[in-house]
């Protein structure tokens, strides 16, 4: 998992910061040593002429690290992107909140000359695949590192859907939808819903409900390995989008049932030493730091 030597470069968003952030890091990974790649939107977005350009849907050849620099949205379609490659993420934060992308620009070259010596923390973290079937086809797919978010779409009418878990009847409900969310979601949408923060390590998996019309419809947490159900009521006049991580959608009918589960191949995170969840929590939600002294002795 050290000896990086093939090296890709991932970033999705046009912005002259993002730019900067590339052509330092290629300058820095060429001046030692390192075999490079580029992510052809990305090699797009600096006029690259240069360097090998790859697509990550359709990596052919091995990599030993792949280099996110944009926002947590980068990092998330990158890792549904090169989840089945077996390859580990490194993320430089260019976006608003980055949970998931942790280098400072500031510190860029610093930060990845020590992940790149072995100084580094690994984060193991599972995805959800969803399937949409309708009439015993499948008509529709996807995954997400986040969530995925069963919702009306540009409507404000609430929905009506069954839901199943380990094929046990939990509810019917009507409400603006569902956010299932995997433990990395759950600081995400999930949260924002009124779902529970969950620490990244947990194997389990969060549903909550987008305001339901009753007020005992709470989030509720079930084990990861849970085989989720939803059936889109059939009285229903509206077509519910499922969404990936806020980023693919898929329509839904009437009828349709919705299967979600987690991935078998997780996705391997790299952080910098010292990374800290709780750190991470206070700062980017604005958490109390501690007491000062004076606090204390009062």
């Amino acid at each position: 998992m050290t000896d990086f030597k093939r090296i890709a470069l991932v970033a999705n968003i046009e912005l002259p910061e993002i730019g900067e952030s590339i052509r330092r890091l290629i300058s820095f990974l060429n001046k030692n040593g390192y075999s490079l790649l580029l992510e052809a939107n990305t090699a797009r977005i600096i006029g690259n002429t240069d360097l090998p350009v790859f697509e990550c849907g359709k990596l052919d050849a091995p990599l030993d690290l792949v280099i996110v620099v944009g926002g947590d949205g980068s990092m998330l379609s990158a890792a549904r992107s090169l989840v089945n490659h077996n390859v580990p993420l490194l993320g430089v934060n260019r976006g608003r909140l980055g949970f998931l992308t942790d280098i400072h620009p500031q510190e860029m070259e610093e930060q990845v000359r020590r992940v790149l010596s072995g100084e580094f923390i690994l984060s193991s973290r599972f995805l959800l695949e969803v399937s949409i079937r309708r009439a015993g086809a499948v008509i529709g797919s996807g995954s997400a590192l986040n969530d995925v978010v069963l919702h009306p779409g540009k409507s404000v009418r609430m929905m009506e859907f069954e839901l199943y878990i380990d094929d046990q009847f939990v509810y019917s409900q009507r409400s603006d939808g569902l956010i299932v969310s995997t433990p990395t979601g759950s600081t995400a949408y999930a949260l924002s819903g009124g779902g529970p923060i969950m620490h990244p390590n947990l194997d389990a998996i969060v549903l909550v409900p987008m305001n339901p019309h009753t007020l005992t419809s709470r989030p509720i947490v079930v084990g990861g390995n849970s085989d989720i159900e939803i059936r889109v009521g059939s009285r229903n006049e509206l077509h519910p989008l499922v969404t990936c991580d806020g980023q693919n959608d898929i329509q839904s009918e009437p009828g349709d049932i919705i299967r979600i589960h987690k991935k078998a191949q997780p996705i391997q995170l790299i952080h910098p030493v010292g990374h800290n969840f709780y750190e991470t929590c206070r700062t980017k939600l604005g958490w109390g730091s501690r007491l000062g002294a004076s606090d204390r002795e009062s």
